[in-house]
């Protein structure tokens, strides 16, 4: 893949079966936290909101969509994981073909907005 300039760009240049994952993850993120900053970083689209971050990024089989181990808790990984989605520390991994667990993404966004919120005020 290309550098790309901007997350249009990323999400054209990734594989042709990621993009409506990564589409509906932008929308998920953008509605969801609209005051974040949209861009890239590490070659990938990243979202920048009180001084933390999340992000997405396409591979040969998966997207992953990246929140950060202060959110995504034991009790998330198995939830998850008992839906069909692997999990990192701070990822999950969603298969094309696979839906976007889009409720708990939401809810993991808005848990990361409120957290960031209290530290910086």
């Amino acid at each position: 893949m290309t550098k790309p300039k901007d997350v249009d760009s990323y999400i054209a240049n990734a594989p042709s079966r990621a993009h409506p994952i990564l589409k509906e993850l932008r929308e998920i993120i953008t509605s969801t936290i609209p005051e974040a900053e949209e861009g890239i970083s590490y070659n990938v689209p990243f979202y920048k909101f009180h001084g933390v971050h999340v992000g997405f990024s396409a591979f040969k089989n998966h997207a992953t969509f990246g929140i950060g181990a202060d959110v995504l808790h034991s009790k998330n990984h198995k939830m998850l994981e008992e839906k069909g989605y692997k999990t990192g520390k701070e990822t999950i991994q969603i298969k094309y073909g696979q839906k976007v667990p889009a409720t708990i993404i939401k809810q993991l966004l808005k848990a990361k907005m409120n957290k960031a919120k209290r530290t910086t005020n």
